[in-house]
């Protein structure tokens, strides 16, 4: 029931971390952004592990946690934001909804995934493509293309080399190492990469970094972590298909956004996907 929640966690708050990513980006720059939002977040992660009497992790583990932040906050994490400012976000969601395809392909060796499973997450794909494909002009760019290749693969690789090495440790405080490793890696490349901010500082991108610090990463970061510890690679990276799913209802709901038949087929195919994987028969990995 925990993984359960630590999924719709993570499925519901990173569906709505796309419109917060664009609203901060109005001000901060890719690498001001992570340094801002995970600075806080590990403050408060590392704070919290320390009063619930978390363990520490092994000397060992640190060095594996500090390795997970870089790659999977400091490194795609960025590059999505980064790819926003150049390439439509619809692309970014297409893109994006690969995490699971690559999390099953580093992993099918040691938990093969069979082909309904394997019929699910190409499915998944193609209903993301449906859901979120532009009305209207695309922004293509080929730098933010290559981003936005290169993050769910890192991603993807990123988790599972958690996985598979980090066993000790409390939740919040491990997540709090890998967001300070991420914090860390902003402050020092924002300067060389444009700086830290793109314009003047708005309360609009203020409360957008609050969002993604408070709930974009430290509620759903830990949720994630939780999660991949709890489920096999391929059924936990369903939640990326769920994504653009949430991020289309929110835009519907609050920005009133177009929201017609092609967008229910698109759902209708997502879900199918996500009951293809889920309920394929594969045993689930308990933490």
């Amino acid at each position: 029931m925990l993984a359960w929640l630590a999924y719709l966690t993570v499925a519901v708050v990173w569906g709505s971390t796309y419109f917060a990513i664009a609203l901060g980006l109005d001000s901060f720059t890719p690498y001001g952004m992570v340094a801002a939002r995970f600075f806080l977040a590990s403050v408060l992660a590392l704070g919290l592990g320390r009063l619930r009497g978390e363990s520490w992790p092994s000397r060992r583990e640190v060095g594996h946690l500090l390795l997970v932040g870089a790659l999977l906050l400091g490194g795609s994490n960025a590059l999505v934001s980064w790819a926003e400012l150049h390439v439509s976000t619809s692309l970014v969601a297409i893109l994006a909804a690969l995490v699971p395809l690559w999390l099953a392909v580093f992993s099918m060796a040691r938990e093969p995934l069979g082909p309904k499973g394997w019929a699910g997450l190409l499915l998944g794909i193609a209903g993301v493509a449906v859901l979120v494909w532009p009305h209207g002009s695309v922004r293509i760019h080929g730098g933010g293309l290559a981003a936005m290749v290169a993050a769910p693969l890192i991603w993807a690789w990123g988790t599972l080399h958690g996985k598979r090495h980090v066993h000790g440790g409390g939740l919040l405080t491990n997540a709090g190492i890998q967001m300070l490793t991420a914090a860390l890696m902003g402050l020092a490349l924002a300067p060389l990469t444009g700086g830290f901010l793109r314009g003047p500082v708005t309360p609009r991108a203020l409360g957008a970094v609050a969002y993604l610090a408070l709930f974009g990463s430290l509620l759903a970061y830990s949720a994630y972590i939780y999660l991949a510890k709890a489920w096999a690679p391929a059924k936990m990276g369903t939640y990326a298909y769920l994504n653009p799913v949430v991020a289309v209802l929110l835009g519907s709901l609050i920005l009133h956004e177009a929201f017609g038949p092609r967008e229910v087929l698109g759902m209708a195919i997502i879900l199918g996907a996500v009951a293809l994987v889920q309920l394929r028969g594969a045993p689930v990995l308990e933490a």
